[in-house]
C-alpha cells in the first residue's frame, strides 16, 4: 500500500507531493477523530494505508471546483512516459 506513494501516478493525480502530503494529514486527522472508512479496512490496515486506499479508489480527493486551488489537470504538463501511459 505504501508502495502506491512511490507512484507517480497518484502525485499527479492529486496535483503534486504537497497537495497529497496535504491531502493525506487532512483525511488522516478525520479518521483519527472518528470518520468512517470510505473502504473496506483489512487486516493490519493502519490509518495512513486505509487513507492511501482511499486516495486510490478515488473516494476522496481536493475539492478544485470549490478552492481556490487550480485543478492539476490545468497546469502541470505531463511527462511523455505518462501521456503514452494514459492514452492507453
Amino acid at each position: 500500500m505504501i508502495e502506491a506513494l512511490k507512484s507517480d501516478d497518484l502525485v499527479f493525480r492529486v496535483g503534486g507531493r504537497f497537495k497529497l502530503a496535504a491531502l493525506v494529514q487532512h483525511r488522516w486527522g478525520e479518521i483519527l477523530e472518528g470518520a468512517r472508512p470510505m473502504v473496506e479496512r483489512k487486516p493490519g490496515m493502519t490509518d495512513i494505508e486505509l487513507v492511501i486506499q482511499e486516495i486510490l479508489d478515488g473516494k476522496i480527493a481536493i475539492d478544485y471546483d470549490n478552492s481556490d486551488i487550480p485543478d492539476p489537470k490545468e497546469i502541470i504538463c505531463l511527462p511523455d512516459r505518462m501521456k503514452k501511459k494514459n492514452a492507453k
